[in-house]
């Protein structure tokens, strides 16, 4: 798989966004969020795209996106974004991901699946299990904007990720908002028993950061540190 036939005839790009390391005052990992040829939002990139290529869209973004990490020579981690549902209707978007990470020398322990738990999950003992399957080959497993989609629970208790990121609406003023409080810690505390990492995303205030980092969080992503860089590594300002 050379670079150009994987970006041949693609009209998307992607930006690069930082996940820190508050602790140790590093980048922990960066997700690739799609964005348009001329920085357009994911939102208006996936209108372009038909109900019926969506999952394919979904497959084709994830090698793109590690050609242009390896391009870029990300040193850390590398999160992509990835629909469950894919699995049933994409045979090849899971072994199309360890093709790239060979075709393009990037370490596949060094890749990160954000399951996207907005997307309905079916079967989430079944993804589990083709999940935890993968794992054993070396990917790393995030559940996406927990807490805002419908299987979130359900997923904790039928499979364990490596981490979870906490929904920015749950993150947004959750420094003033108790009811928002009472629930973050809740998911915080399962996640300590489970032995899973947990990343506070969409953080963009200083109390928003100082709230989760006396909870013991030490993960963290959104404007308040870098916004997305396109097609590059943006700098990080640490806290």
């Amino acid at each position: 798989m050379s670079a150009p036939a994987a970006l041949a005839g693609h009209r998307f790009t992607f930006a690069f966004q930082p996940i820190i390391d508050a602790v140790d005052r590093q980048v922990y990992s960066y997700e690739a969020l799609v964005r348009g040829p001329g920085g357009e939002s994911a939102a208006m990139v996936v209108q372009q795209v038909g109900p019926a290529d969506l999952h394919d869209f979904d497959r084709r973004a994830r090698v793109i996106a590690i050609a242009q990490a390896a391009r870029l020579c990300v040193p850390c981690r590398l999160n992509l974004n990835f629909l469950p549902q894919s699995l049933q209707t994409c045979p090849d978007a899971i072994t199309s991901i360890f093709e790239a990470a060979i075709a393009y020398h990037f370490p596949i322990e060094r890749i990160v699946l954000e399951v996207t738990e907005s997307e309905v999950i079916d079967d989430p003992v079944q993804l589990g299990r083709a999940l935890n399957a993968f794992r054993a080959q070396g990917l790393t497993i995030s559940i996406d904007d927990f807490g805002a989609g419908y299987a979130g629970l359900n997923l904790l208790a039928d499979f364990q990720p490596d981490s979870v990121k906490i929904d920015m609406h749950l993150v947004r003023g959750i420094d003033s908002r108790g009811p928002r409080q009472a629930i973050v810690r809740a998911i915080l505390q399962a996640c300590v028993d489970l032995g899973i990492d947990v990343i506070a995303e969409g953080v963009e205030t200083e109390a928003e950061y100082r709230w989760f980092l006396e909870a013991n969080v030490r993960y963290f992503q959104g404007y308040l540190f870098a916004k997305p860089g396109f097609e590059c590594l943006p700098s990080v300002r640490y806290k």
